[in-house]
């Protein structure tokens, strides 16, 4: 049973900078009084320590040689206030000042002078982490070293150490933080003793052991290294020597072509289109490629489009060796361009030994007999690759022509459906006015060619954004069925089986579509979203890590998954931190008045939650000023950050609102670990049951969160398998 003293205790995260002056009892008694002084005036000088200060945040212990600091407000805090005291230090070289930090419980206490202090093990793991360094180091534990890492500004700066043995044998692991300037990018003298211990130790294991690693080298040398599979291809975007530079559309068109030809093939792993085009006009080594992408072969070419003349060259290289198995240049009429291409595509399955899909009669099939028409469609499927709301609508535009050139044109009449099933997300159009559309489009394609797995798709798309689950899941596995190396169509169907909580089936089609297309950001995105509904929040960090490595600046979809994965750990900091890149992203989504509106109002309810002063943000009249601006598109987004401030029924009005507006693309995102707390709220269950989930459980089984209540009613338990 505690004592009254233990009943007390108040723990909370400090986030402690441990300070110490390296030779300190070597100096005279003077000497100590003046350089404690000195670096005292240095660290009161610091914008972090009198900001800290200011707000009551911060902690100070004296240790007669230097001290230690406990900021309460900030993780990076006692960053920001090493940095700036190392740069103070550039002008004081006589103060030779070590420095540690790390993240963890701290405790006031009454010392015997009956002064407030402080004590816990956040104080003394810093401490332990600042021993294994020498003068000018600022080491970190392995733990906020990991906290600041998420973010791009201190990655550069952060460099590992590996294990320091500290205190009583035990070992903490520590990261130097330098930059060019600041810091100590030296390895610290412990580190180094370390190593030369080990080498010793190692070079004496080496001697008596000489013989036996010699056998066994020989052996193990002659294994060979890990290598792609053989019966895998890569599809390289042609290049586009036509005069006019603007048919550069024609080239990409032909090679997505032929690369979605090959994927139909089950035995031959083709990666997607993102991660082939990611090579356009670079010239990079054929075994970094066949790396990159793991693939053992590459097939390259040129496209030259002059007039009615078409000349197309195409080669087919090892990537090892760059070995050619295969070249054919093709000088034909434009008309031509179906015939080669699936002359190339039966030319690439002979020399990989691998069995094609033939069309009736062993005959390849003209799309269409329209040449306009085919360049629309090529031109229109660049532009909906290239996903924007002017792009979309050009491709609307292009191939609504085409399939008034060729009423029986089924890959435009599909590409069309894509389009269409994609413009509410870009507010191009009212939801259910575009599903309609998309829908006649996808079913005129499927009348036209039943076997074209592209409609299959689309038209899968077009059901799951109207919950008609069982529909879309049978038409996302038809195409599978009929395209099994479509990247794309795992990438949606996983995130339809997100949407209705089967993580584990989710998973899997996540992972295909990784395999199939590893330079696309979206897949792991959504593995890192099943990871996070999980709760394995460092799995999911790995996986939206990598993604975000795949763009080059964050926007919309990436944006809303940092602040949940924020707001699901509890980390305000990290969430406003969110909401600062919302506010600074490209024009898009995040940007648009209405929602604009809407992170003003998240972000002071945020900052309100860790200082509450004054009246709460109305997050009521936040939303109704939002709509008077336009259609605010990031209703689950407030309403997660209302959860995390504790306004359960605010939140419910925001997540029906979002239910209400166009395209219910968040759907998914109500499993993560901050919406748990209102999984058991009547208006929550109501919520699920207007997006038709429970008919679909009651059929294809509950998944991960909820679970049967009788022949009618069900609940959904706060963790998954609950």
């Amino acid at each position: 049973m505690a004592t009254d003293s233990e009943s007390h205790l108040q723990l909370e995260i400090g986030h402690v900078l441990f300070i110490d002056m390296v030779g300190y009892s070597k100096l005279l008694i003077d000497e100590q009084r003046e350089r404690i002084q000195e670096l005292r005036q240095i660290v009161r000088g610091t914008e972090q320590f009198r900001l800290a200060e200011a707000e009551g945040k911060l902690i100070r212990l004296p240790t007669g040689d230097g001290g230690a600091l406990v900021f309460r407000n900030s993780p990076e805090a006692p960053v920001l206030c090493a940095l700036e005291i190392s740069k103070a230090l550039k002008t004081h070289p006589e103060l030779r000042v070590r420095m540690g930090i790390h993240s963890g419980p701290v405790n006031e206490v009454t010392d015997l002078n009956e002064q407030m202090n402080a004590a816990g093990a956040g104080i003394n793991i810093a401490q332990r982490v600042m021993d294994c360094g020498d003068a000018g180091h600022i080491l970190l534990s392995k733990h906020t070293a990991e906290d600041l890492g998420h973010y791009r500004q201190w990655q550069l700066q952060l460099h590992d150490l590996g294990q320091c043995e500290v205190k009583h044998g035990g070992r903490l692991h520590v990261v130097n933080l330098h930059t060019d300037e600041l810091g100590n990018p030296r390895v610290p003298t412990k580190f180094r003793q370390a190593v030369k211990k080990r080498r010793r130790a190692l070079i004496a294991a080496l001697i008596l052991f000489a013989a036996a690693v010699g056998a066994g080298f020989y052996f193990f040398s002659q294994r060979p290294a890990f290598k792609a599979p053989d019966k895998s291809i890569a599809v390289l975007p042609f290049q586009n020597l036509s005069e006019d530079k603007a048919n550069a559309y024609f080239a990409d068109g032909l090679t997505e072509e032929i690369l979605n030809r090959l994927a139909q093939i089950s035995a031959l792993k083709v990666p997607g289109r993102t991660s082939s085009f990611a090579f356009k006009n670079q010239n990079r080594d054929l075994r970094q490629i066949g790396a990159t992408l793991g693939v053992a072969q590459v097939l390259e070419g040129s496209v030259r489009k002059s007039g009615d003349r078409l000349r197309i060259s195409a080669q087919l290289a090892r990537t090892a060796d760059g070995y050619q198995l295969w070249s054919q240049v093709y000088d034909r009429k434009l008309d031509d361009v179906f015939a080669i291409q699936e002359e190339i595509a039966r030319s690439i399955a002979d020399a990989l030994s691998v069995q094609l899909k033939l069309s009736q009669g062993n005959k390849f099939e003209r799309p269409t007999q329209d040449m306009g028409a085919y360049d629309n469609y090529l031109e229109a499927r660049a532009l909906i690759t290239q996903r924007s709301a002017d792009n979309l609508r050009r491709a609307s535009a292009l191939l609504e022509s085409a399939v008034q050139r060729d009423s029986g044109f089924a890959k435009a009449w599909a590409a069309l459906a894509q389009a269409r099933a994609l413009a509410p997300y870009y507010r191009l159009a009212a939801t259910e006015e575009s599903l309609d559309e998309a829908e006649r489009a996808a079913r005129k394609a499927l009348a036209i060619d039943d076997s074209l797995a592209a409609a299959h798709s689309a038209l899968a798309d077009v059901l799951r954004d109207r919950f008609d689950w069982l529909a879309a899941e049978a038409e996302y596995r038809r195409a599978l069925d009929l395209n099994p190396g479509e990247a794309e169509s795992h990438n949606q169907y996983a995130q339809m089986l997100l949407k209705v909580g089967h993580l584990d089936a989710a998973m899997e089609h996540a992972n295909r579509a990784q395999e199939l297309d590893p330079l696309a950001w979206v897949p792991p995105s959504i593995a890192g979203v099943i990871y996070l509904c999980r709760g394995e929040f460092a799995q999911s960090r790995e996986l939206l890590d990598r993604s975000e490595k795949l763009r080059e600046k964050l926007e919309g979809f990436q944006i809303r998954l940092e602040l949940l994965y924020a707001l699901s750990k509890g980390d305000g900091v990290l969430a406003r931190r969110a909401l600062a890149m919302a506010r600074s992203s490209p024009p898009g989504e995040w940007t648009v008045p209405s929602n604009k509106r809407l992170i003003e109002t998240m972000d002071q309810a945020v900052a309100y939650a860790s200082n509450p002063s004054g009246p709460p943000p109305n997050f009521g009249r936040a939303l109704e000023e939002a709509e008077a601006l336009g259609e605010p598109s990031i209703g689950l987004a407030l309403a997660a950050v209302e959860v995390f401030v504790k306004q359960p029924e605010a939140a419910l009005d925001a997540l029906w609102f979002d239910y209400r507006s166009p395209a219910a693309a968040d759907l998914a995102l109500i499993w993560t670990p901050i919406f748990q707390s209102l999984r058991k709220e009547r208006r929550f269950l109501e919520l699920l049951k207007a997006a038709k989930l429970p008919a679909y459980w009651r059929q294809a089984g509950w998944g991960d969160f909820c679970r049967s209540k009788g022949t009618d009613d069900f609940d959904c338990p706060w963790r998954p398998g609950g």
